[in-house]
């Protein structure tokens, strides 16, 4: 699973992987190895064991993907099951997890003081002369077509277990607000994920609902309450 903490101040992100214990439930030591250290295992980072699972973090530039994996006490693979996405590595029937940071602006430079408004000078008045009146011309109201409305959007990926790539998944469907998705079926969509291709079949959707159901009312407090009860969006 990974968890993204964008800086406000420079285009960095602190980056926190974890892996569930049920993917290496005897796992003695797990590694994350990457693009980020040229895959070297001498220089990997050792995941902190805790009650539900292995983590760690790092601060990563932003604007980029990273490919990465899991080593599990040096002799076994295991990939995020929460990963962005997944891509063929250069070993014949693997694939990589692959993490995507979006680009972050780095803050803007203090505003420049504000110009003096110039004193306003009063032009010589003009030796009136007269004119010709104009003949009026009937006004007419110009009625200017309403802005269509923009379609509504939550950001998914506060529901627990479900990433950007999946997000969007269920956008294309129609799925793309949190009241959207707590009146989807469980099965409904496992099918979904199904039919989005085999990488996307690991995943249970089947507490999604009800934690949309909580973010569309705004119960934060529950929603956190709920998934810090969850492992990967999984009860």
């Amino acid at each position: 699973m990974l968890k993204k903490a964008y800086s406000t101040t420079k285009s960095v992100c602190k980056v926190t992987f974890s892996l569930p214990i049920e993917a290496a439930p005897d796992a003695e030591k797990v590694m994350l190895v990457g693009d980020f250290n040229d895959w070297n295992t001498q220089d990997a980072l050792v995941l902190k064991k805790g009650k539900n699972q292995f983590e760690t973090s790092i601060e990563l530039a932003a604007g980029r993907s990273y490919e990465f994996r899991y080593l599990i006490d040096n002799k076994r693979w295991e990939n995020d099951w929460e990963a962005d996405d997944y891509v063929p590595s250069p070993f014949a029937g693997i694939t990589n997890s692959v993490l995507m940071l979006d680009a972050v602006a780095e803050q803007s430079a203090a505003p420049a003081p504000k110009a003096a408004t110039p004193k306003k000078v009063t032009a010589p008045k003009a030796t009136e002369e007269k004119v010709a009146p104009t003949p009026k011309t009937k006004a007419v109201k110009v009625v200017k077509a309403a802005a269509p409305a923009p379609t509504a959007k939550d950001d998914l990926t506060k529901i627990e277990g479900i990433g950007p790539k999946i997000a969007e998944i269920f956008a294309a469907k129609g799925i793309s607000t949190f009241a959207d998705l707590s009146k989807a079926k469980p099965a409904a969509l496992k099918t979904i994920l199904d039919e989005a291709g085999s990488r996307f079949k690991m995943h249970d959707p089947t507490t999604w609902p009800a934690q949309a159901k909580l973010a569309a009312t705004g119960s934060w407090d529950k929603l956190q309450t709920m998934q810090d009860e969850l492992k990967g969006g999984k009860k």
